[in-house]
């Protein structure tokens, strides 16, 4: 399972000498117990780290640069306990290049009616502390996420969550590298892109290696280290009749295992996140990667398939963010068009991540129908029913826009004997017509990240801290707006 770094959070508060050190002594007391409230009760993904109340630009900006500096620190969380002159946060604020959350919390819950004094107004100001540090930010344009709330409050620590891992996705996003086996898919317009332009913006490194050097890496596979991998899909997975005796179906699965532990040799050499394939181009295999694809999937790595480097990297990213789970490449295959129940059938030629299933999956091994090689093997089930999002990342002539599409999806009620993929059914919202129609006027791809896990809000929070455009169809969603809103932002992002 592919792992990310230990990352923390670190909380500054904001404050001023104006109410003397006897005050700041207090502030400081009070935010490192809300700090370990937090780590203790906020059932938070990472650590959050105080590290100390801030009273001058000059120490503003130098905690700010250590942030930048520290490799394990994610994001930062700042908290104007008192008021907090936002002059002060103009530097500091300019020099961060981590995400940034806007905690607009109070040390205590409730008014006490019967003692306040202005005493505690002086030293309980976030109301109108944290206003005026908002308006800088805004002045600023400083891309951060705002929570409010009381800190103890499941609501808060849940949005504060939430946008860690989005966070932690973000950070991780150096770290994602994508090889590529082959190109593209030969005349296809929506999965080619610049490639520097995604490293400049994202940290996404995509390289290209030809087809062999990856059968080079296969010949490496011993048969023990196969024998192992067999007995795993035996003990996974339910596999056909005919591969309990030596033949023509347990060779195909066996294929099938010499790809994916030379895959995973070979991502694991160049620290590889991410990965495509592409069915033109398999010279020197007998088979396109399907149960490989899959099962890697299933461990962290991204993919997409026809050379489709940036939905591989979506995906990595996205399954960082769903902590690897409910999470896979998808693609829109056919619809169900029935008055009052229109739906959608995803699926792909072979590679649907089982983290999505609802079902224990099958090994198969059918034809193909295209790519001129052997039977693969593959992993076949039903998806899960549930709230989930369709998410497509495109690039539009120098800057990326993000369609996300909320959807609830429905398990499978009727067997489809004849069709040897994997498959999940979803109706989007507002309604496959409009739903459609805003996704083709946005450009969204044919290729997806399809999850369970990953949010619209945390989505939307990865598009803030990218500073790249987003639009959403939900069941809010009206065309004519929607249609709109697309030119807006034509103009806003170019």
């Amino acid at each position: 399972m592919l792992e990310v770094r230990p990352y923390t959070f670190w909380f500054v508060t904001g404050s001023q000498h104006l109410y003397g050190e006897e005050t700041l002594t207090e502030v400081a007391n009070n935010s490192k117990e809300v700090v370990e409230g937090l780590n203790k009760e906020g059932n938070l993904p990472f650590a959050v780290e105080f590290k100390e109340v801030l009273t001058t630009s000059a120490d503003i900006k130098r905690l700010m640069l250590q942030a930048n500096a520290d490799e394990n620190c994610a994001g930062v969380i700042t908290w104007m306990h008192t008021f907090s002159p936002a002059k002060i946060w103009i530097a500091g604020l300019g020099s961060l290049q981590k995400p940034l959350l806007h905690l607009h919390t109070q040390f205590n819950r409730d008014i006490p009616w019967d003692t306040i004094d202005m005493d505690f107004m002086n030293l309980n100001q976030a109301a109108h502390g944290d206003r005026e540090y908002g308006f800088i930010n805004t002045r600023m344009d400083i891309a951060r996420k705002v929570v409010v709330g009381h800190w103890q409050s499941k609501d808060v620590t849940t949005k504060v969550s939430d946008w860690m891992k989005t966070a932690v996705g973000v950070a991780e996003g150096s770290n994602i590298r994508v090889a590529r086996f082959g190109d593209n898919m030969r005349n296809v317009a929506v999965t080619d892109g610049d490639k520097v332009e995604a490293q400049i913006k994202f940290g996404w490194t995509v390289d290209y290696y030809g087809i062999g050097d990856l059968v080079e890496e296969m010949e490496k596979v011993t048969d023990a280290e196969l024998d192992a991998l067999y007995k795993e899909y035996e003990e996974l997975y339910e596999l056909p009749a005919e591969a309990s005796e030596p033949g023509a179906v347990r060779d195909a699965i066996l294929y099938q295992g010499k790809v994916e532990l030379g895959l995973k040799s070979f991502l694991q050499k160049g620290n590889y996140t991410a990965f495509t394939t592409n069915f033109e181009d398999l010279h020197g295999m007998k088979q396109l990667p399907g149960l490989a694809a899959q099962r890697l999937m299933a461990e962290g790595y991204g993919f997409a398939g026809e050379g489709d480097w940036r939905t591989a990297a979506l995906l990595r990213f996205m399954k960082i963010v769903a902590g690897n789970e409910g999470t896979s490449f998808m693609e829109d295959y056919t619809y169900h068009l029935e008055p009052g129940n229109e739906m959608i059938l995803g699926s792909h030629m072979l590679e649907i991540c089982p983290t999505v299933s609802a079902t224990k999956p099958k090994i198969v091994v059918n034809p193909l129908g295209i790519g001129g090689k052997e039977d693969p093997a593959r992993l076949v089930f039903d998806g899960r029913g549930g709230d989930a999002v369709n998410a497509s990342l495109v690039e539009m002539g120098g800057r990326y826009r993000l369609i996300i599409n909320e959807v609830k999806a429905e398990q499978p009620k009727v067997e489809t004997p004849n069709l040897p993929v994997a498959k999940v059914l979803w109706k989007p919202e507002p309604s496959l017509s409009e739903a459609t129609e805003a996704w083709i006027y946005a450009g969204g791809a044919h290729h997806t990240v399809f999850s369970f896990d990953v949010s619209t809000e945390q989505l939307y929070d990865f598009a803030n801290m990218a500073k790249i455009e987003c639009v959403i169809i939900d069941e809010d969603t009206k065309l004519r707006q929607f249609r709109n809103e697309l030119k807006w932002n034509e103009a806003l992002y170019r």
